[in-house]
């Protein structure tokens, strides 16, 4: 009798605001060299719903199990995302938005102490599109975007991050979330604790929340960019996980 031999997850990775895929370059680096098939997608950041759409298009094509990653504004798109992606099997979130049914981005950052990026954003308005009237879109102001996004990262990089950065739709920030993927799925959550873009409060009010296995690494939002090693490892934890736990409790990592 030959033993059957579980498919390899694939790893999905999806980025938030103000930067794009290239974010997860170091991450990208040490899951191959564990072995892991690994995909990084391009987040349109027009909107949740939208977003969403797309990433789970995109998720539902892969032959394969799934571990869905969010980094920021990401953790709302693959909490919608999975929801109607049934290969997804685990989700990981790093310092990233885990969003309730009928919760907006707003909802979370306004529960909390607010922070130094609440001032740090311009808005630029884009020209409207056909039945949808007047749009806009926030980008963080490059002379404070190393203190508010990767205070942990050197200046010849965040120079560069500034200037790269991709804005997001003022209308992402209200879109109201559906049922929770996190509510039926492992998860794993990544809280940053000098984050000075989402509140590190908020981020280990939502880890505990979705009852996930919370890593709590010194870094700034940019924490995939400024600890590489952490987050993949992470994400290794949760690519190898057994949904059947022996006792159901979840540690506790600190990086």
């Amino acid at each position: 009798m030959h033993r059957h031999t579980p498919t390899p997850p694939t790893v999905v990775l999806v980025h938030g605001a103000f930067t794009d895929a290239s974010s997860w370059a170091g991450v990208i680096s040490l899951l191959h060299a564990a072995g892991l098939t690994v995909r990084a997608l391009a987040n349109p950041l027009r909107g949740l719903a939208e977003d969403a759409a797309y990433i789970r298009s995109a998720v539902r094509r892969i032959e394969a199990p799934v571990v869905l990653v969010g980094h920021g504004y990401g953790g709302a798109v693959i909490t919608e995302a999975a929801t109607d992606a049934d290969n997804t099997v685990a989700l990981c979130y790093v310092a990233a938005f885990g969003l309730d049914a009928g919760e907006c981005l707003l909802d979370i950052t306004g529960r909390f102490a607010p922070m130094p990026s609440t001032d740090a954003t311009s808005t630029a308005a884009l020209p409207a599109r056909l039945g949808a009237g007047q749009e806009s879109e926030l980008s963080i102001r490059k002379e404070r975007f190393p203190q508010v996004y990767a205070a942990d990262l050197p200046p010849r990089v965040t120079s560069v991050l500034s200037v790269t950065q991709r804005p997001i739709a003022r209308s992402a920030l209200t879109g109201r979330s559906g049922p929770p993927a996190w509510a039926s799925k492992p998860s794993w959550y990544a809280i940053a604790a000098a984050d000075r873009m989402l509140n590190p409060t908020a981020q280990r009010f939502m880890a505990q929340r979705m009852a996930a296995t919370e890593y709590l690494l010194d870094a700034s939002h940019a924490a995939v960019l400024s600890q590489p090693g952490a987050v993949a490892a992470m994400i290794r934890e949760a690519a190898g996980h057994s949904t059947d736990r022996d006792d159901g409790r979840k540690p506790r990592h600190t990086f």
